[in-house]
């Protein structure tokens, strides 16, 4: 299976609302590693890193957001795998 690497910037109401603890614990249940953290700009950033269909997986759920999240644009670039991540962790 071939492991990809995904950027991730959501930008909406995506602050304040658990958004990034619900994407650490999607992307561990997916077992990806990376990590997710607020922008100052009020947006959300994130790398995933895995196997390629997990980490789509976890792109559609950045698209969608947990309950209470209201997210309106999602952009997405891929790069190559590097595996320097031990886990997936929300980051400040």
């Amino acid at each position: 299976m071939k492991r990809v690497r995904a950027h991730v910037q959501v930008e909406g109401l995506v602050q304040g609302v658990f958004f990034r603890d619900s994407t650490r614990r999607r992307a561990r249940e997916l077992g990806l590693t990376g990590w997710v953290r607020n922008l100052p700009d009020g947006r959300v950033e994130a790398v995933f890193e895995g196997e390629e269909p997990a980490v789509e997986v976890a792109i559609s759920f950045v698209r969608e957001g947990p309950p209470h999240s209201q997210v309106r644009h999602v952009e997405v670039g891929y790069g190559v795998y590097t595996g320097e991540f031990p886990d997936f962790r929300v980051t400040y």
